[in-house]
């Protein structure tokens, strides 16, 4: 059976160390029969927010790991102004989620797999490269991919294999 984090000397920026948190969130969902996504909030070199999807466990379509780890941070804050703050999130966020990134003030966004589905940040459409007239959100993709797809491929095969 394949290792579900990649190993800690293979880690070597920030990134790749806050992305293999965000991983380890994404299995939490897939142990929970939940689409494994997982995500963190990082604050002035701070993980202060972790979540994994949600969406079956709470019968709520907009319980993304990426939604649920905003709100969390922004408790953690008292604001909902992200501003120097970066999400972290296994797979490319989708438009719910880009979308909440933005109006959020993320500083940053940085995801592991596309998702050619529904990705909102360039994949399906690429809301963080059009203007926006208040905050525009910088963002880094491919971060650890392989290792981020591992478990969305694991969880698929495991469904159809429960559907025959």
């Amino acid at each position: 059976m394949q290792p579900r984090l990649p190993p800690s000397s293979f880690l070597k920026t920030p990134d790749e160390l806050y992305m293999c948190q965000a991983l380890k969130e994404a299995w939490k969902a897939f142990d929970n029969n939940e689409v494994p996504v997982g995500a963190v909030v990082v604050f002035q070199d701070r993980l202060i927010a972790r979540g994994y999807n949600q969406v079956e466990t709470l019968q709520d379509a907009t319980a993304h790991a990426e939604m649920l780890v905003i709100g969390a941070a922004s408790a953690y804050l008292s604001n909902w102004r992200l501003n120097e703050c970066t999400l972290y999130t296994t797979i490319e966020p989708c438009l719910m989620c880009a979308g909440a990134s933005i109006l959020s003030r993320l500083k940053r966004v940085v995801w592991g797999a596309p998702d050619i589905r529904h990705g909102g940040g360039g994949s399906l459409t690429n809301l963080f490269a059009l203007p926006h007239p208040i905050h525009t959100v910088e963002f880094t993709s491919s971060v650890l991919t392989d290792w981020c797809s591992l478990p969305i491929k694991q969880f698929f095969q495991k469904r159809r294999a429960e559907e025959v």
